[in-house]
């Protein structure tokens, strides 16, 4: 199977959809942040290796407790998915820590404060 085929793209959303539903209902763990959602899914094409991209909204230390919890619970998750999604191989989970939403938010507050800056000039 190929990287960006129609079938790993399927795979991939299936596994996210999965992975959201067990982060935000089955997994107790208190040092997941409650604010934690899987951004994107990286099936690798032989099944074995999953990259799950996770965005945590929260300061630094909570983002390092959530990785760490996700990644204590990652061989119950695992098992989980092997019930849910019927794949010859269920994959390793690799949690990363995705900053590209909060990286847009921090953008859009900076273009914010240059056109009210710049409004302010105008008026004068």
């Amino acid at each position: 199977m190929r990287k960006n085929s129609i079938k790993n793209t399927r795979i991939n959303g299936e596994v996210q959809r999965e992975l959201s539903n067990l982060i935000n209902r089955e997994i107790k763990d208190p040092r997941i942040n409650r604010m934690t959602s899987v951004v994107a899914v990286e099936v690798a094409p032989d099944l074995k290796h999953a990259k799950v991209y996770i965005s945590v909204l929260g300061d630094e230390e909570s983002r390092k407790s959530t990785i760490a919890g996700l990644k204590s619970a990652a061989p119950f998750m695992r098992s989980q998915l092997a019930k849910t999604i019927n794949l010859r191989n269920t994959p390793e989970l690799d949690f990363v820590l995705d900053q590209s939403i909060e990286y847009g938010v921090n953008m859009s507050k900076l273009i914010d404060s240059l056109n009210s800056s710049s409004e302010g000039k105008n008026q004068e």
